[in-house]
């Protein structure tokens, strides 16, 4: 069974001397906020330490939903959506983008409860959200066989193909001026006066004013080495693609065990949405007091594991100095293999609820790290101690969706404009810790 295939883009090969803001990250994050910087008419340069898209962005399940999202991030994930909506025209290409609609089905009435107070929630926004009794899941999701106590439904949530839209986006992005350096790891941030002054990349350095780390599941080691203690785990998720397959719904579904979306390629993209694996790691420990709460909240879905990860960072630098070779260099791109007891028991689990999926012949297969934060919410913001120095990760699996949102209000930051939602949810501080840290200080 092969790993995942994921496009490429021609980079860029000359290091400019100098760019108004370096992008460091080529996910969605990094390469939308580039993009609309580079619109704007700043001249910006995103430098990716492997390929683009080539790690959570690509391997993430395609889901573009304002469904279910946390209160804080439903403004977001409106913005998002409507940039979705126009995003071919938008990068020139195809993304895959789809309004395919996307139902959440409950196994019991206590989990149809959490989807009905969800739903109080998103009120306000005016949503086409709705519950639908377990009689009626047949109208959307045909061929269902499991009986379900209800479920939440939302017509206008979409899909959009994640191996083949971020690097539609950077090619956006050269055309508009912007420059994209492919194996090219930013090392560190210079800096004159307090302020951010440049980067320094493993081919030269990049004088610069204005930095954006999107760096994903490398933010952590990355902001370390600055003397930021960003909280955050890696957690791997496991999905598979079907071969072409006649019958199955062709809206999202999500259940409690299983979850599908259909591809643009006519095939499925499957996964088990309630067991990811959680690898014990040196940072599990040092950020326990951190992730417990949501460890105790989500002891049914997080599967713990100890695998040659623990040792394999262990023994990875947590500091170097800007003229040594990083960790960056050292692993282009994290490509871990997926855990195959999960997708078994995820195929078993979605046959057993839409027999049609019986006759699936299993396409590939891949895993990825998720860039998980301790209430599972992006930090966006400006770093108050580092002027010029920004922060756009911990997306904890919501980066996909809300990633055009996301970047507009980037580069409305960066660029000094008022930003368009509440900033207050993403802000690095909240976490107690941080919060305590600051306090003192100051």
């Amino acid at each position: 069974m092969m790993g995942i295939t994921i496009e490429t883009i021609d980079p860029d090969t000359s290091l400019p001397a100098s760019s108004d803001v370096v992008v460091i990250g080529g996910g969605i994050i990094g390469i939308m906020t580039a993009l609309f910087l580079a619109k704007d008419g700043v001249s910006v340069t995103v430098c990716e330490k492997g390929e683009v898209g080539h790690e959570q962005s690509g391997r993430n399940w395609g889901w573009v939903r304002i469904m279910g999202r946390d209160p804080g991030e439903i403004p977001l994930g409106l913005e998002s959506m409507r940039l979705w909506s126009e995003m071919d025209k938008l990068v020139g290409g195809d993304t895959g983008f789809t309004r395919s609609g996307i139902v959440y089905v409950a196994d019991t009435p206590a989990a149809l409860a959490q989807h009905e107070a969800w739903l109080d929630h998103a009120k306000q926004y005016q949503l086409d959200s709705r519950l639908l009794s377990s009689r009626e899941i047949e109208n959307v999701a045909p061929g269902v066989k499991r009986t379900f106590a209800g479920a939440l439904f939302t017509p206008s949530d979409a899909r959009a193909e994640p191996q083949k839209a971020v690097p539609a986006m950077a090619r956006a992005l050269r055309r508009h001026g912007g420059t994209v350096l492919t194996r090219c790891a930013v090392r560190g941030i210079e800096t004159r006066a307090g302020r951010v002054s440049a980067v320094v990349t493993e081919r030269g350095t990049i004088a610069c004013s204005q930095v954006v780390l999107a760096g994903g599941a490398w933010s952590r080691l990355f902001l370390g080495n600055l003397g930021i203690d960003f909280p955050q785990l890696k957690v791997l998720g496991s999905v598979l693609r079907t071969e072409p397959l006649d019958g199955p719904p062709s809206h999202a579904v999500g259940g409690s065990d299983f979850a599908f979306r259909k591809r643009q390629d006519g095939g499925y993209t499957v996964a088990h949405r309630g067991a990811s694996s959680a690898e014990i790691v040196p940072d599990s420990f040092r950020l326990f007091g951190d992730f417990a709460p949501s460890l105790l909240k989500q002891r049914k879905e997080l599967k713990l594991r100890l695998s040659g990860r623990f040792l394999d960072e262990l023994k990875t630098p947590r500091r170097w100095a800007l003229d040594e070779v990083t960790p960056f260099e050292q692993t282009r791109v994290l490509d871990p293999a997926p855990v195959d007891s999960i997708l078994t028991s995820a195929q078993t689990n979605l046959i057993a609820a839409f027999p049609a999926f019986a006759g699936m012949k299993v396409a590939q297969a891949w895993g990825g790290y998720v860039d998980a934060t301790p209430d599972a919410v992006p930090v966006i913001g400006e770093v108050p101690r580092l002027p010029g120095f920004f922060i756009a990760s911990g997306f904890s699996g919501h980066g996909f969706g809300i990633g055009p949102g996301a970047g507009r209000l980037i580069a409305d930051l960066v660029s000094g404009r008022t930003p368009m939602v509440d900033m207050k949810p993403f802000r690095l501080e909240r976490f107690a810790r941080l919060e305590r840290t600051a306090r003192a200080a100051g």
